[in-house]
């Protein structure tokens, strides 16, 4: 009797998924163009390529949220259509969308039990029951926060977590992850990173959609690349490096941002003396200059956001002052502060920087409107004016829409981002503030916004840029603030600014010196 091949036996198997000339069109927009995708059970598969791409769109056709105009899909070597979320469910499939999908209302518990059968006891959900089956797989995942607490009380982090939770629940044969760790911190991502090798070690595959290259090199067996709705090429683990994955997704080489960095301090434009909002943010002072690029890092949690809040009058400060061009200044609410002259990138742009039934032009003015008023008597808007601006903005930051009048919600993440950007540049504040200003956003699109960023600084505007990646600060800004646990524990200057100094800095703060 002959002994059989694994190998041989693996190889026959069909794969777990094969989307196969996959068109998709809205309107006279072509976002997918005859894509081709294949996922082995057990495979981590990366799916790269620029904003507009079509990643989202052929997510979607998996998902069976929109219908694909040709193409087919197979599951098991067997032809499906996949008509609603619920076929996609059933064919063993499940999905962790970019844009989190969670009910503010609801315990944790329950956004994670959303749309799964549930434990009765004599007709009642035995939630007690459930907690315990939950409480593992929520502890597993880094889940901190008790499964009674409302969601709404949470982080961004803490809500991404929950619904990786609420996947892992589902027990999936493929799980497709939509930049997972956008929000999470380096030790989040580290578990992350062990539950999906993981779980394609049980056999359950990943599609892993991110921007993050030095994540899709780390993780992926292979890799698509998808550009302007095209299938490009599928790279295997032996061919896959950075320079190669830049050159597929951009079709060419992206130039690197560099900047000499100017150690002589400006003029100061915005003076913090001890600024306080417990318990996130605790004490912090330092001044901001004209023309300056200022950077703050630090772990998701650190108090990064709720201190540009203050900044920018979302929230009041229980103590300390600020100065702004040496008088004294308390934003009394965010209308105030742009009067100032200051202007925000909220982190979450779809919840908190956009109307996403409304059109680009629509959300390009919304912090413009006087600008575009024909008469302080007779408030009519200028729509000549407004399409011009609007214009000039879509081109100057190469914003991907249709027209001026598309609704931004139909818009990819990265161009949704640069809308937001491009509403400030209308308005030219003082000092603008982004947070998380390249999340979700494509390597060209990145280096782009880097750009603009370094422009506005040399015309003497200063920029505060937040973010949690360790490698987008070092070449960007002129100096990087630090924090921990609500306080500035470091502050690194010139060459001090590097990838290892920014990780070192928001895990050792224990023994730092605190304002």
């Amino acid at each position: 009797m002959l002994a059989s091949n694994p190998e041989k036996e693996a190889s026959a198997t069909p794969p777990f998924l094969v989307a196969r000339g996959v068109r998709k069109a809205y309107g006279g927009a072509q976002a997918l163009k005859g894509v081709s995708l294949t996922l082995r059970a057990g495979e981590i598969h990366g799916l790269v390529g620029a904003n507009g791409a079509g990643k989202s769109t052929l997510i979607k056709v998996l998902a069976g949220l929109t219908h694909a105009d040709a193409g087919e899909v197979l599951i098991d070597g067997n032809p499906v259509v996949i008509g609603s979320p619920a076929v996609a469910s059933d064919l063993g499939m499940n999905f962790i969308h970019q844009e989190l999908a969670f009910i503010p209302g609801m315990t944790v518990l329950e956004n994670i039990m959303l749309g799964l059968p549930k434990k009765t006891r004599f007709g009642i959900v035995d939630w007690k029951a459930i907690a315990r089956d939950v409480e593992p797989v929520a502890r597993r995942v880094g889940v901190t926060a008790p499964l009674n607490a409302k969601v709404k009380d949470l982080s961004t982090a803490e809500n991404w977590l929950i619904n990786i939770c609420r996947a892992l629940m589902r027990k999936a044969r493929l799980i497709v992850m939509d930049e997972p760790t956008a929000s999470l911190s380096a030790a989040e991502s580290e578990t992350l990173f062990k539950i999906i090798e993981d779980l394609s070690a049980s056999g359950v595959s990943i599609l892993y959609v991110s921007h993050r290259l030095d994540e899709i090199l780390r993780l992926c067996a292979a890799v698509t690349v998808f550009r302007d709705g095209n299938f490009i090429t599928v790279l295997d683990r032996p061919a896959l490096t950075r320079a190669v994955l830049v050159e597929a997704i951009v079709g060419g080489v992206v130039e690197t941002l560099s900047h000499e960095r100017d150690h002589v301090r400006k003029e100061v434009l915005l003076s913090v003396s001890r600024l306080t909002r417990l318990p996130k943010v605790q004490n912090v002072t330092f001044d901001l200059h004209r023309g300056e690029v200022l950077g703050i890092g630090g772990l998701v949690g650190a108090g990064r956001t709720e201190l540009v809040r203050l900044l920018y009058g979302a929230d009041r400060a229980d103590a300390g002052t600020m100065t702004l061009d040496g008088e004294p200044f308390a934003p009394k609410n965010p209308a105030h502060a742009v009067k100032a002259g200051f202007g925000l990138v909220p982190e979450e742009r779809r919840a908190d920087g956009l109307l996403l039934t409304k059109s680009v032009a629509f959300n390009l003015q919304l912090s413009n409107l006087s600008n575009i008023i024909r008469s302080p008597v007779l408030p009519l808007i200028d729509y000549r004016r407004r399409e011009t601006q609007s214009l000039k903005i879509v081109r100057d930051l190469s914003v991907k829409a249709q027209s001026i009048e598309t609704p931004v919600g139909l818009l990819s993440g990265g161009n949704q981002q640069k809308v937001v950007i491009g509403r400030w540049l209308l308005r030219q504040p003082r000092i603008l503030i982004l947070d998380e200003p390249t999340r979700g956003v494509d390597i060209g699109a990145r280096a782009d916004i880097h750009r603009l960023i370094r422009d506005l600084a040399a015309g003497g505007m200063a920029v505060i840029v937040v973010s949690s990646e360790p490698d987008e600060l070092p070449d960007l800004c002129d100096r990087v603030l630090v924090m921990a646990e609500g306080r500035i524990v470091r502050e690194l200057n010139g060459a001090a600014i590097t990838r290892n100094a920014l990780v070192e800095a928001s895990y050792a703060f224990e023994g730092a010196e605190r304002n």
